[in-house]
C-alpha cells in the first residue's frame, strides 16, 4: 500500500483507498444485512448487574504469607448476551478460558509489593469482527491474517516491556509480532500505591476496534494494612466495580461500528468519535442492582471509546469521592455528581440509607462529543437502576482523612515542557488527523525524562474538543487551567512556529481560570484538557507513597507513550512516545 502524506498529514491517493477497502474486506467479520437494531425497543433495567469474575494475582503460602503468582489470561472469540432481548453478540473477551471469558474481562486483584506474572495469550480469529481503517498507522500482519493485540495495564507503574507499547503487538500463537515485541510474559511488580487500574488492548491503530469488541477489564491493587483501617465498605457485595461503556448494535446482535469515514477519500472508515445509544455496565445494558440501606463503594471506570459521563442520581442522592484514577484522595469529597472523561476512574461511596426513595436511577448528562455535542437522549441518558431494600448490617461513618501523599514540590522541577494538542481539518471542516506537538507518532522522541525526576507540563489545547490526556508510567497533579485569549492569533502562530515561547504563551494565557474540582486535585494519570485552555500539570516519575524512583530499569525496552484517551483520536494518532533516559 502506498501512503503519500502532505505536510498537513492528510493521506491521499486512489491506490490508498482501493487497497484500504480490499484489506477491510479481507479482515471484516461483521454483518449488517439486518440493519441497525432499534435500541429504543430494549426495555431498561431487566438484567441484573453481573458480578465480574475475580482472578487473584498472588498465591498464599504457609502461614498466609502472599507469594508471587504466574498465570495466563487469554483473549477469545465468543458470543455474549448484553440484554435479555438482544441476540447474542460476537465479542472478543479476556478470561482464563474461553468458557470463563467475560465482558468486561475478569477483575484482577493483586497485592501491593507482590509480583504478578501474566502471560497474555491471543486466541482470536484470523479476521476482525469489526472494521478498521488501514490508512491509519496500524498494526498489520504481513499476511493480513490474525488480530494484533497487546495489553496495557492503565495506571500501572511497570517496566516498559510489560507496559503494552503500541508496536509490541502479537497475533494468535505469537505467529507474528510487532517491531517492539520482546516477551510473552509480563511482570507487574505492584509496588505502587493501592488503587484502581484497568487493563485493555493497545495495538497500534486498532485500540478503538479491539476495546469496542470487548478487550478490557479492571485491575485493583490492594494494600490491606493501609486500606483496612480506613473503614470503607468491604467485601464483594458492598465493594463493586462499575465498568461503563456504550455500544450500538445491528438487528442480528453484532456490534455496530461505522464503515464510512467523515473524509472517505482520505480515511475510508475512520470517524473522529464512536458513540452508542446503549449504555453497558459490567457487560449488561442498563442493568439493575438491589442494594440495602447502607454504604456501598463503587469503583467507576469509564471504558468508553469517546463518551464522557456526568453521573447523578435522580433523587438527589450524593457521592463521597475517596479516590481518583489510581490513587486515594487525602480526604473524602462530597458531591452530587461524578464527571468522567474517557478512561478516567472515580472511587466513590454512596450511602443508600440517605435515599429518599426505594428506587433510584443513575443518569448521565454529559454532551457527546464533549463539550459542544448533543445532549443525551432518552437512551444514553440512563445508566442503571438501584432498588433500595431495608437496612442490612452496620453502617459506620466514613473517615475524615484518607491517605496523605506528598504535595507537588515545585522546587524540585527539573524541566518544563510545552505539549500542544492540535488537528488537521479537511475542506469540509472535519478532522483528518490529530497530533501532539504537530508531529505524527513515528517522529523522533522529544520527551525524554529521567527516572526520579519532576517536570512541569503546559498542555495547550488548540482543538475544539476536550481531550483526556493519559501519561503512561507517570503520575501528575493539575495545578491550574487557564483560558487562552486571542486564540486565533495564538493558534496561527503555533501552526507556523510550533513554539509556545516564541508565540508568547504567557501573553495569551491570561483568560479565565477554572477551579480544579476538589475530587480531582489528587494524583492522577488522566485529566480532561479543556479546548482553548492551557492546563499546567506537575508530573513525577517516582512512586508517590515513597517519593522513590523505580526498582526496575525504566530506561530499558521500547519505552512508554502519552496520548489522548479518546480511542478514535489515539488511533489517528494523538499519541507520542515517552522514552526515559539515564
Amino acid at each position: 500500500m502506498i501512503l503519500m502524506r502532505t505536510n498537513t498529514g492528510q493521506v491521499h491517493g486512489l491506490v490508498c483507498v482501493i487497497m484500504g477497502l480490499i484489506f477491510m474486506g479481507q479482515m471484516g467479520y461483521w454483518a449488517e444485512a439486518d440493519g441497525l437494531f432499534n435500541s429504543s425497543k430494549l426495555e431498561m433495567f431487566v438484567d441484573e448487574l453481573p458480578d465480574i469474575p475475580k482472578v487473584l494475582g498472588y498465591n498464599v503460602g504457609p502461614h498466609g504469607k502472599p507469594r508471587p503468582k504466574s498465570f495466563t489470561i487469554g483473549m477469545f472469540y465468543k458470543k455474549w448476551k448484553f440484554h435479555r432481548d438482544l441476540p447474542a453478540t460476537p465479542v472478543f473477551a479476556y478470561g482464563t478460558s474461553k468458557k470463563t471469558a467475560s465482558i468486561p474481562g475478569p477483575r484482577i486483584e493483586v497485592l501491593h509489593g507482590v509480583d504478578s506474572y501474566i502471560t497474555w495469550e491471543n486466541h482470536l480469529l484470523a479476521h476482525h469482527i469489526l472494521p478498521w481503517d488501514p490508512t491509519l498507522p496500524v498494526a498489520t500482519p504481513a499476511d493480513h491474517k490474525g488480530v494484533p493485540t497487546v495489553v496495557h495495564v492503565h495506571g500501572g507503574i511497570d517496566e516498559s516491556a510489560s507496559d503494552g507499547f503500541l508496536e509490541a503487538w502479537f497475533t494468535a500463537g505469537w505467529k507474528e509480532t510487532g517491531p517492539k515485541w520482546s516477551q510473552r510474559t509480563y511482570r507487574y511488580t505492584n509496588n505502587q500505591q493501592p488503587g484502581n487500574l484497568w487493563y485493555h488492548d493497545h495495538a497500534m491503530g486498532l485500540t478503538r476496534a479491539n476495546i469496542l469488541a470487548g478487550l478490557s477489564g479492571a485491575y485493583i491493587i490492594r494494600q490491606p494494612d493501609v486500606e483496612d483501617p480506613l473503614g470503607l465498605p468491604r467485601g464483594d457485595q458492598f465493594d463493586r466495580v462499575l465498568f461503563l461503556h456504550d455500544k450500538e448494535f445491528y438487528a442480528n446482535g453484532y456490534i455496530f461500528m461505522n464503515r464510512t469515514g467523515d473524509n472517505p477519500s482520505i480515511h475510508p472508515e475512520w470517524q473522529p468519535e464512536y458513540f452508542g445509544d446503549v449504555i453497558i455496565v459490567n457487560g449488561k445494558a442498563w442493568p439493575f442492582l438491589k442494594v440495602h440501606r447502607r454504604k456501598y463503594r463503587f469503583r467507576i471506570i469509564n471504558a468508553s471509546n469517546a463518551r464522557y459521563f456526568r453521573l447523578n442520581f435522580t433523587n438527589g442522592l450524593g457521592f463521597v469521592h475517596v479516590g481518583s484514577d489510581s490513587a486515594y484522595l487525602n480526604k473524602p469529597v462530597k458531591t452530587n455528581h461524578v464527571f468522567l472523561g474517557a478512561s478516567e476512574i472515580a472511587d466513590v461511596v454512596v450511602d443508600f440509607a440517605e435515599s429518599s426513595s426505594d428506587t433510584v436511577i443513575l443518569e448521565n448528562s454529559a454532551a457527546y462529543p464533549y463539550p459542544s455535542g448533543s445532549a443525551p437522549n432518552e437512551l444514553n441518558s440512563k445508566v442503571m437502576k438501584f432498588i433500595v431494600e431495608p437496612k442490612y448490617g452496620d453502617n459506620p461513618p466514613l473517615p475524615t482523612k484518607l491517605l496523605d501523599y506528598p504535595s507537588p514540590d515545585l522546587f524540585r522541577v527539573a524541566l518544563t515542557r510545552y505539549i500542544t494538542l492540535d488537528e488537521d481539518d479537511s475542506s469540509t471542516g472535519n478532522p483528518t488527523n490529530l497530533y501532539i506537538n504537530f508531529v505524527p507518532f513515528e517522529s523522533p522522541v522529544t520527551e525524554t525524562p529521567k527516572p526520579g525526576s519532576k517536570e512541569i507540563w503546559y498542555v495547550i489545547n488548540l482543538t475544539k474538543d476536550n481531550h483526556p490526556l493519559h501519561i503512561h508510567l507517570a503520575l501528575f497533579t493539575v495545578l491550574d487551567q487557564i483560558e487562552l485569549v486571542n486564540l486565533t492569533e495564538f493558534t496561527n502562530c503555533m501552526v507556523k512556529l510550533k513554539n509556545a515561547t516564541q508565540c508568547d504563551l504567557a501573553k495569551h494565557a491570561v483568560g479565565k481560570s477554572v477551579e480544579i474540582p476538589a475530587e480531582e486535585q489528587g494524583w492522577k494519570n488522566v485529566f480532561k484538557m479543556k479546548p482553548g485552555f492551557v492546563t499546567k500539570i506537575f508530573v513525577t516519575y517516582t512512586y508517590i507513597h515513597t517519593n522513590a524512583s523505580y526498582p526496575f530499569d525504566a530506561t530499558a525496552g521500547p519505552g512508554y507513550i502519552y496520548h489522548c484517551h479518546i480511542l478514535d483520536h489515539e488511533d489517528n494518532v494523538m499519541a507520542r512516545p515517552l522514552k526515559l533516559i539515564a
